[in-house]
């Protein structure tokens, strides 16, 4: 990748994402970029994050639909667009403030949360199909017999303008930026970032992040053929057939694509909130857990990684800063053989205490075990300090002569 040389000949140039950051600026929130210490510590690189998850529908996407917004003719009547996510609300919000009518087609899936937020950005929302693309096909339906014009959410050259402006902001806040880690969905993102890093008179290193369940620009690039399927943590990344704009521009300009698994995606949600403050969706999470994931390919280098989005749904969230608590040993559930016998339960709950771990919840399961009828299996969950913790619990148990072990994580 980037084997082709900068030229005119690209769609989007460096005087396209300039124009369009003149456009925009007054009507976007300059995020800032901020050094994380603890993640540059644990990861090896210098590690700078800019947070897009702080515009106003928590997502870089207002840039492209803005730009795009802005070059409308006047007296267009009305925009259309097909999304579930961050682009929805976007293209909503300022479509709105610009007296722009727009809709949006979402599919019957989409979860009420979103179809709530871009409805209360004064959108009209039509619910159609099972899928993203049964949706896309019917706003372009809407869009011939409407007489509206469509936006797409990666694939405009105004879009990747655009999002092209997230990296003007980053090299100009924090000059010393030798590699820009970018998550990649359709490619809008990071074919503006890279646009902006050829341009730089310097050499930026362009990385971007693909989960693993949706490696479909690492296809497209490759040549390869793996499956782009599953529920991942990064929804908002996961695209299965990227641009064709964007292909074009990512084979040209950027360096490398790496992929992530889905616990590495956890595992950054939870950093950046514990460590940060800050509330990430997963495909925002991407650039971190790419440095977590692969460190060695980041080691001494000075790193930019956009937070580029932060609609998360609440329970979701809940559920991965457990998953986390437990792969760390600081929430661990032990299954422990008991005797059915008055007291069993008080002299396992004894050593709880002597070790000083909290019990969160007790499961007695006397039917479905294959234990005689005389046993029975308890299950403990229970809060540690740590890993090194639950291990002295552990020992402790197994000392006083019970048969325990931890129910693991998938």
């Amino acid at each position: 990748m980037a084997s082709l040389p900068l030229s005119s000949a690209l769609p989007v140039t460096i005087d396209d994402v300039h124009a369009a950051h003149a456009r925009i600026r007054d009507q976007i929130v300059h995020t800032p970029t901020f050094i994380s210490r603890t993640l540059s510590g644990l990861t090896g690189a210098t590690v700078y994050l800019k947070f897009e998850n702080l515009q106003f529908t928590a997502a870089y996407k207002e840039r492209g639909a803005l730009n795009t917004l802005l070059q409308l003719p006047a007296g267009t009547p009305g925009v259309i667009a097909a999304s579930a996510g961050n682009h929805a609300q976007g293209l909503a919000y300022h479509a709105h403030r610009l007296g722009i009518p727009a809709t949006i087609v979402m599919p019957t899936t989409t979860p009420t949360v979103k179809v709530t937020q871009t409805e209360g950005h004064h959108a009209t929302v039509v619910l159609h199909g099972e899928t993203y693309d049964a949706a896309y096909a019917h706003a372009r339906e809407l869009e011939a017999v409407n007489g509206l014009t469509f936006v797409h959410p990666f694939d405009d050259v105004r879009v990747i303008a655009g999002q092209g402006t997230v990296a003007l902001e980053m090299l100009a806040d924090v000059p010393s930026i030798d590699t820009l880690i970018t998550p990649i969905g359709g490619g809008g993102l990071i074919s503006g970032m890279a646009t902006v890093a050829r341009a730089a008179g310097r050499p930026i290193d362009v990385i971007g992040v693909e989960a693993e369940l949706y490696p479909s620009m690492y296809n497209r690039i490759n040549g390869t053929d793996m499956p782009c399927a599953g529920d991942t943590l990064a929804e908002g990344i996961a695209v299965k057939e990227p641009g064709a704009i964007t292909s074009g521009m990512v084979a040209a300009l950027v360096d490398d694509i790496v992929l992530v698994s889905e616990r590495s995606l956890e595992q950054a949600v939870s950093l950046l909130l514990q460590i940060e403050k800050t509330v990430v969706e997963g495909a925002g999470a991407a650039g971190l857990a790419a440095l977590l994931q692969h460190p060695e390919r980041f080691k001494g280098k000075t790193v930019g990684v956009i937070l580029c989005g932060g609609n998360i749904d609440t329970r979701l969230l809940a559920n991965v800063l457990l998953r986390d608590l437990a792969r760390s040993g600081r929430l661990a559930r032990l299954r422990i053989r008991l005797q059915d016998q008055p007291g069993a339960l008080f002299n396992v709950a004894r050593i709880f205490d002597q070790q000083r771990v909290n019990i969160i919840e007790i499961y007695h399961q006397r039917v479905f075990t294959t234990l005689p009828a005389k046993g029975l299996i308890t299950d403990i969950e229970c809060e540690t300090r740590d890993r090194a913790h639950l291990d002295r619990l552990m020992a402790a148990l197994n000392q006083a002569g019970y048969e325990a072990s931890p129910v693991e994580l998938a």
